[in-house]
């Protein structure tokens, strides 16, 4: 006797949450995990009114994801990078004093 196939509507992601994490179960681990390697934009927009009349609007967002991701060339380790920028900051001030001095 033949298997019958599952439909194909049912395989296919139909909600962005399931497009972002997959169809199968997950743990919450899981989802963190996910959202750092992806990234999440968090947007929005504050008003603030007195009588009617806007006097503060603010637009908001917000990048969360892995910071490999967003510097990926950076060092991991903190002392390496910390040094590394400390020499380039002293190049940049004894480039500038000598164009002064030129």
């Amino acid at each position: 006797m033949a298997r019958r196939k599952p439909p194909v509507a049912h395989l296919t992601p139909t909600t962005d949450a399931e497009l972002v994490l997959g169809a199968e179960d997950a743990s919450l681990l899981d989802i963190v995990d996910n959202v750092l390697n992806k990234g999440v934009v968090l947007s929005g927009d504050i008003t603030i009114a007195l009588a009617q009349v806007d006097l503060i609007y603010a637009r908001l967002s917000l990048l969360l994801c892995a910071a490999d991701r967003v510097l990926p060339n950076e060092p991991a380790d903190f002392t390496e990078r910390h040094h590394k920028r400390h020499e380039m900051r002293i190049a940049a001030r004894r480039a500038r004093a000598a164009a002064r001095r030129a």
